[in-house]
């Protein structure tokens, strides 16, 4: 099977991450691949580190969030190049898979052999009306991260869902301990100032314990540096730590005993419950766009809908240790059920080899 995985930012993101999880597994199953990214980011280095080959395609730079006027002007200037381009890397493969919408325009121009579709954010407005059309024009299989993410291309494309897969975490889940965090990028559909609402109230019940948040502002969003900013300036008067970014999120949820996830509505799954449940460590979240399909509430997680009631829940289960393991266990048990890296890589893979075949 020969391949042609296609991404519209070569920095590291959730999306991303995806694609780095799959890329050995179409390696394993001896696969030819292809990668071509935009920019200059880390991706380049660390796909070439897997054996694979990776080209450079003109896509952008574009502001982050919403777009400016040069934004569009020079997104529609780019798009009979980027077509080009894209017709030349697909010659002679047998699937292209598409990894992010701003791609899609370019693709329905230039390409003829069979497109999967991967989205993992929310898309409306002019976006979806204009992707969904490419993907008319491509006769696209889409895949999602889940079914609130699915909904708005299901009048545009044949839509499967297939739930991200983390990697099996080797360390045991922590007993007794009195950490709450709260893990990802500082930005606002993440959360942090709900999670420091939430942390001066939790604070009163419990002085001892103690309050992280790992992550940092990403990608030099100009927007993304002022909420930081607002984060640490609520933070002033707050036992809380910032633990900056951490490569390794396990060793962050190794020494955390109840996570937050304060995450917006226009979130999906958000891929830190699934590495929490690998990592035997419960979950508090409020349910935020696709959160409420993996967290069974009061099983593998709590679902809240307030700051305080996170405080409150944060606090009882700290209190609780029995109930925290029996939690811990049941998120353990989610993770090798419907969450696996193994699981993800056959699903994704199943789903090219069938758009192939047609």
């Amino acid at each position: 099977m020969k391949a042609l995985l296609l991404d519209q930012f070569s920095d590291p993101g959730g999306a991303q991450q995806g694609l780095l999880d799959l890329l050995p597994g179409l390696r394993d199953r001896g696969w030819h691949t292809t990668v071509a990214l935009p920019g200059h980011g880390e991706l380049f280095d660390r796909i070439r580190d897997l054996g694979l080959a990776v080209e450079r395609m003109d896509c952008g730079p574009f502001a982050s969030g919403r777009k400016t006027a040069g934004d569009l002007a020079r997104f529609l200037g780019q798009t009979p190049r980027l077509a080009r381009q894209l017709r030349d890397l697909a010659r002679g493969v047998d699937v292209v898979y598409i990894n992010g919408p701003r791609l899609l325009p370019a693709a329905a121009l230039g390409l003829e052999a069979p497109v999967v579709f991967h989205s993992h954010s929310l898309i409306a407005g002019a976006l979806l009306k204009l992707s969904g059309a490419a993907l008319q024009r491509l006769r696209a299989c889409t895949l999602a991260n889940c079914d609130y993410i699915a909904a708005p291309w299901r009048p545009y494309s044949e839509t499967r869902v297939i739930y991200n897969g983390v990697a099996r975490c080797e360390l045991e889940p922590r007993r007794g301990g009195n950490t709450i965090a709260c893990i990802g990028r500082i930005a606002p559909e993440k959360g942090q100032l709900d999670f420091l609402d939430a942390v001066r109230l939790a604070h009163r019940d419990l002085p001892g314990c103690r309050f992280v948040i790992y992550g940092a502002a990403l990608f030099g969003e100009p927007g993304a540096q002022r909420y930081d900013a607002a984060v640490r300036s609520h933070a002033r008067d707050l036992p809380v730590e910032f633990a900056g970014w951490v490569d390794d999120v396990y060793s962050a949820l190794a020494t955390t005993d109840v996570l937050l996830v304060p995450s917006q509505p226009i979130e999906a799954t958000t891929r830190v419950i699934l590495e929490a449940y690998a990592a035997g460590v419960p979950v508090v979240a409020f349910p935020s766009g696709g959160i409420p399909e993996v967290v069974d509430d009061g099983k593998t997680g709590l679902l809240v809908r307030s700051s305080s009631e996170m405080a409150r829940a944060s606090v009882d289960l700290i209190r609780d240790p029995v109930r925290r393991a029996r939690m811990s266990a049941a998120a353990r048990e989610a993770w090798r059920r419907r969450f696996t890296l193994d699981r993800y890589r056959d699903e994704v893979a199943a789903a090219l080899e069938t758009a192939a075949r047609r």
